[in-house]
């Protein structure tokens, strides 16, 4: 999200010099061109931080300041850039091999994305109804929503 880093006065700068565009052109011209090889992209949302990469859960929330990953299902503990590391390099391995999941939009129909970082897991603001509901929008406790909770990433897909 490169636009949405350059919102930040302190890295704008850096971050337009960086040239990710440059870089990324670079990448496919020489991986298409010169090598004859094929370059893997994972999607913008593919949640590869929130993913177990042992069980394949995907947690409802990991805020950025934990910098450890820890599953509940299956209790592995890892470095969240590992875990990210491990879960990217079997998704570009499943590409290559026709089973992706996400991410190689050449061969891949188009499959329903779990939700990532930036996607919100739960309603903050309730939506207001025409039939039911009291004035400026105030819900009761059993009308309010329930948090995501944590799902396989078998059933993360199937939602959306």
């Amino acid at each position: 999200n490169v636009a949405g880093m350059l919102k930040n006065r302190r890295l704008a700068r850096r971050i337009a010099d960086a040239g990710f565009g440059e870089i990324r052109r670079q990448l496919d011209y020489k991986t298409r061109q010169r090598h004859a090889t094929r370059i893997v992209v994972a999607d913008r949302w593919y949640p590869s931080s929130k993913t177990c990469s042992g069980c394949k859960t995907v947690k409802a929330k990991l805020p950025l300041h934990v910098r450890t990953y820890a599953c509940d299902a299956c209790h592995l503990v890892i470095d969240r850039d590992d875990n990210a590391a491990l879960n990217l390099a079997a998704l570009a391995a499943a590409a290559v091999t026709g089973t992706g999941v996400a991410g190689d939009q050449d061969t891949v129909p188009a499959v329903s994305k779990p939700r990532g970082a930036d996607r919100k897991t739960r309603a903050t603001r309730p939506r207001r109804k025409a039939e039911a509901g009291r004035a400026g929008g105030a819900t009761l406790p059993h009308q309010r929503q329930e948090e995501a909770r944590d799902r396989t990433q078998a059933e993360a897909l199937t939602l959306w």
